[in-house]
């Protein structure tokens, strides 16, 4: 699963990769987790693409009490189209989830280590133009209360975890490609059976596992610091 993930690459340089056509601002986050405002790009007005901000925990279109239901932050690939919770969204609401990296644990319960998953080549604090964004593939609702009230709500779809990543988790987010972009959110052309196809494990040399500082398991931490490596653990 994916449960914590960063986005701090420069406004530009995520609408430069994405090509959305407004200017949505939104502030860098390192530590992005349920329930926070997250950015996805969508289809919007004439189809062209848009960045927004929703929440991330996906409601169903049909829930009645959201205090009764529990969100859903992924959804996995492999039964996207038989899930009641995911079946309208693959098919009306794709959508992008601009990242930089996204973490996960290993390690016993009170003792687990934190591992920062990236581009190939990107260095903590260390610009780099040639280190583009990660872009998850998403699903969005649109939520309305009996009281009028509005939620956009995304949850990030996984796959089953490639070579890398299997010694840190079974699972890891599917990750798009900019030639797929326009298939992935072209929910009017593209079908479900075809949109499905393109949600495949990573390749093994497009990522990095960097291992980081344990201040991150706490939800609420934030900045730059919680990217740094982690100091080497004595024996």
């Amino acid at each position: 699963m994916c449960s914590r993930y960063s986005l701090t690459s420069p406004h530009e340089a995520v609408r430069a990769y994405f090509a959305y056509g407004n200017e949505h601002a939104f502030p860098p986050r390192y530590n992005i987790a349920p329930t926070d405002p997250a950015a996805i790009v969508r289809s919007g007005a004439r189809h062209a693409r848009e960045l927004v901000l929703v929440r991330w925990g996906l409601i169903p279109s049909w829930v009645r009490d959201i205090d009764k239901f529990a969100t859903l932050i992924n959804a996995r690939a492999e039964t996207l189209a038989e899930k009641p919770s995911f079946r309208g969204a693959i098919r009306h609401k794709r959508c992008l989830v601009p990242a930089d990296g996204f973490y996960e644990w290993t390690g016993p319960r009170g003792n687990k280590q934190p591992h920062y998953i990236h581009r190939a080549g990107w260095q903590p604090g260390v610009p780099d133009a040639d280190v583009p964004p990660l872009a998850f593939a998403g699903l969005y609702e649109d939520w309305l209360g009996p009281d009028g009230s509005e939620i956009d709500t995304m949850a990030i779809i996984t796959v089953p975890a490639n070579d890398m990543m299997k010694p840190i988790h079974d699972r890891m987010p599917a990750l798009l490609e900019p030639a797929d972009f326009d298939a992935w959110l072209d929910c009017r052309n593209v079908d479900i059976e075809e949109a499905v196809s393109l949600l495949r494990p990573a390749p093994d040399a497009m990522l990095w596992s960097t291992a980081v500082s344990p201040a991150v398991n706490n939800p609420r931490a934030e900045g730059p610091e919680l990217l740094m490596p982690a100091a080497p653990k004595l024996i």
